[in-house]
């Protein structure tokens, strides 16, 4: 192919996937207009998006003339309109397994971060204060951690967990036995993972059917000591049931960094709260994973360039049925 192609660029991205595509796309950020709108706004521009957070809604591919590729830096993909996408035959892929370590990570570190207490210790010690006995925490050795899905991110941390000498339960239905290794022993039910666990570490997308999955029952089912931690999509936990049951000491704590509406807002009920810790969705945002991410999606984009379609497609079903 001659025809050079237009690419538009999250805000922010490691340079090294839209130098690796310098050879047919010419690139611009999103941060070269005043606001995501104003990006969105001029979309008909463009043959390929990279996309992080930006909403790629109906509204906004019914203006795309020309796209013929959405790629995620990512996994996630509750911000773009996939039935959408599939209408005007554009092709939507992401990274899978790029972040996962970084998330996996992330996930256990916030585990630790909760159970010890190191949020509120380090704001104690910074206001000049040194009560040792207000920090007693609890070692994550022996302990349970549940997982709730158990692709890419969650076989990490289920590995950092063992490593640890923590004992791990996985949930996923989609999943057949011969997928979970020797040591993580498989819930059958759902509610039985929250029962079994002494933490939830959640590792699933937001579909209409993980949404609001975990509520009053699972919390209080994983109960008074247990703690969850959100590395996924904020909405999968019922925020209003969680505040219920922070309150009412029904669950033990938790650690998040997805939320339903992001950022919080300014009065959001968790703030004041010493049993959660809060992270704005940096889970995945490590200098080698936005590497990774970055590469893998201008490879993608570089796939479909030259007629192919890229092995983390997400909507080849939909397309072929929109081909026919």
């Amino acid at each position: 192919m001659t025809d050079r192609w237009e690419v538009l660029l999250p805000k922010e991205i490691d340079p090294s996937g839209p130098e690796s595509i310098a050879d047919f796309a010419d690139c611009t950020g999103m941060d070269e207009y005043d606001s995501y709108d104003d990006a969105l706004a001029d979309i008909a521009r463009y043959d390929a998006v990279i996309v992080r957070v930006a909403p790629l809604t109906a509204e906004v591919i019914e203006r795309a003339e020309k796209l013929k590729v959405i790629a995620k830096h990512g996994a996630g993909l509750d911000n773009v309109d996939m039935d959408a996408a599939a209408q005007h035959d554009i092709v939507v892929c992401n990274t899978p397994g790029a972040n996962a370590q970084s998330v996996a990570e992330h996930a256990i570190a916030s585990l630790f971060g909760l159970r010890r207490n190191l949020h509120t210790a380090d704001r104690h010690v910074r206001s000049g204060e040194w009560e040792r006995a207000a920090f007693t925490g609890r070692e994550l050795s022996n302990d349970t951690l549940g997982l709730y899905g158990f692709g890419n991110i969650a076989q990490k941390t289920a590995a950092l967990a063992t490593g640890m000498g923590m004992r791990v339960v996985a949930y996923d239905p989609r999943k057949p036995d011969e997928y979970f290794p020797e040591s993580v022993q498989r819930a059958e039910r759902f509610e039985g993972l929250f029962q079994r666990s002494d933490a939830v570490s959640i590792h699933v997308p937001l579909t209409d059917h993980t949404h609001h999955s975990i509520s009053t029952a699972e919390l209080s089912a994983l109960g008074e000591h247990g703690v969850i931690v959100n590395t996924a999509r904020g909405a999968v936990i019922d925020e209003a049931a969680l505040v219920d049951a922070l309150e009412a000491g029904t669950v033990g704590g938790a650690a998040l960094d997805t939320f339903e509406s992001e950022p919080p807002g300014e009065d959001h009920p968790l703030y004041g709260r010493d049993d959660v810790l809060l992270t704005p969705h940096v889970g995945g945002v490590t200098r080698q994973a936005l590497a990774r991410m970055s590469r893998q999606a201008a490879a993608n984009v570089r796939t479909v360039y030259e007629g192919g379609i890229p092995d983390s497609t997400r909507n080849t079903a939909a397309l072929s049925e929109a081909d026919e």
